[in-house]
């Protein structure tokens, strides 16, 4: 299969490590079909404003909701641009997520039949990373495609 046939799915939320995926994904596979996604964390976004001690759920604010809404699709806008730039045939996508950031790239993946994921991986500490797992691990072991992930950039 050509590399233009390919649809290749990279998870972009505009870290460095995002960032050093897309370069590196673009030399092995220049031309390629990509789709950059950016999941919208929600449960984040709730848990950022009951911190802020805002107590509202997401849907009470329908105005600051489409704010970050439209500043994800910037986001993921952006990472298509750098993967045009790296080489790739690229479009934005953005999407809630639905349980999780990996669930939703997986589901993503799924839907649009990708030929591979790319991700970067993010240094989490210890034991954060013991409790809560990684996004690009739990992508490997639950994705039922190949996935390259890129590790940190030195």
């Amino acid at each position: 299969m050509e590399a233009t046939e390919q649809t290749i799915l990279i998870a972009y939320d505009g870290s460095d490590d995002a960032k050093a995926a897309i370069a590196f994904a673009g030399t092995l596979l220049p031309g390629a079909r990509a789709v950059v996604l950016t999941v919208w964390e929600r449960l984040a976004l709730a848990s950022a404003r009951a911190s802020a001690g805002l107590m509202m759920t997401i849907d009470d604010s329908p105005v600051e909701d489409e704010a970050v809404g439209q500043a994800m699709r910037e986001l993921a806008s952006q990472g298509a641009e750098l993967a045009r730039q790296a080489g790739f045939d690229a479009s934005p996508r953005c999407e809630p997520d639905a349980l999780s950031v990996w669930s939703s790239i997986v589901d993503v993946a799924n839907e649009i039949e990708a030929t591979l994921i790319v991700t970067g991986t993010r240094g989490q500490g210890g034991v954060k990373s013991l409790l809560l797992g990684s996004t690009s691990d739990r992508v490997l072991h639950h994705a039922r495609r190949p996935v390259l992930v890129v590790p940190t950039p030195e």
